[in-house]
This record gives C-alpha cells, sequence and structure tokens, in this order.
C-alpha cells in the first residue's frame, strides 16, 4: 500500500468518528510522508502540527503589534499567545509519549493541546460583534491535531 493510500485510509478511518476531518492535503504535500508507514505519519503529523502552532504564536505576535485592535481584542490575542504556546510544549511532551509507545499519554497530551483553539476562539465570541482573526488557522490547527489522534488511536489498537 503506498503512503498516499495510507494516509487517505487513516484519514478515512478517522473521519467515520470526526466527518469534519479535511486536511489530507497537509500530509500528502510532504514528500517525506511518501513511504511512511503510519508511525512515521504520526512522528510527521506532530512536527507538523508543532510547526503550525509555532507559526501560529508568530502571527499572533504580530497581530498584538498592529494598531486595529481594540483593548478586548488585544487581550484575547495575549491569552491566545499564552495558548498556543502551551500547546507548542505540551505537543512536544506528546512527541515524547509518542516515542516511548504511551500512546494513552500522547493522546491526552494533544487533546489538551488542541484545546487552545477553541478556548482561543471563544474568548473572542464571548463578546458580541468581536471578529474573529484567527478562524483559518486555528480551524488548521484542530485539524492537524485530529489527524495525529486518529493516527496514534490506529496504531494503539494495532498494538493490543
Amino acid at each position: 500500500m503506498g503512503s498516499n493510500d495510507l494516509i487517505r485510509l487513516s484519514c478515512k478511518k478517522a473521519a467515520a468518528s470526526d466527518p469534519n476531518l479535511r486536511y489530507v492535503a497537509s500530509l500528502e504535500a510532504i514528500p517525506q510522508s511518501h513511504g511512511a508507514d503510519l508511525e512515521q505519519l504520526v512522528a510527521i503529523t506532530l512536527n507538523l502540527t508543532i510547526s503550525n502552532a509555532t507559526s501560529i504564536t508568530s502571527t499572533i505576535s504580530k497581530l498584538l503589534v498592529e494598531k486595529q485592535f481594540d483593548k478586548y481584542a488585544k487581550e484575547c490575542l495575549e491569552d491566545c499567545l499564552e495558548l498556543y504556546s502551551d500547546a507548542d510544549l505540551t505537543l512536544q511532551d506528546a512527541v515524547g509519549a509518542f516515542k516511548a509507545k504511551d500512546y494513552g499519554k500522547a493522546n491526552i497530551e494533544i487533546s489538551s493541546a488542541m484545546d487552545a483553539s477553541s478556548t482561543c476562539e471563544d474568548g473572542f465570541l464571548e463578546k458580541k460583534g468581536e471578529v474573529y482573526p484567527l478562524k483559518r488557522e486555528n480551524d488548521h490547527f484542530c485539524q492537524l491535531n485530529i489527524i495525529s489522534l486518529a493516527f496514534i488511536n490506529t496504531l494503539a489498537l494495532d498494538h493490543k
């Protein structure tokens, strides 16, 4: 089975429990994913997710410098900056757990990191009419976490 088939099959399994899963192209675009087994795909996905969290942190830092946001939005962005910085560290812990084949702990760490996206968005949505500037980035981050969780859950089932 080719790696793109493995990616699609694994994502198809994941989509059965989460129909919102849609970022298969993110993995297929990475040359290292070609010929990778499921364990290698998990590592690639986790690294992609960490890079995404780092990128979001950088985007938030740039947004905080801009004058276009009111006090409330800046406070939300500061909260998001902390959430994504923590998510980055949590995902690195997930990588360590995954490498140790502690799939349960990896799952918990990834789930915890994924909470950054919804908590960040919720902060903006608490104020009526507030524009949420990270919607696309947040959705992508969430999807990458869902893919990582799905792949790890598949591995965990295969190792039972």
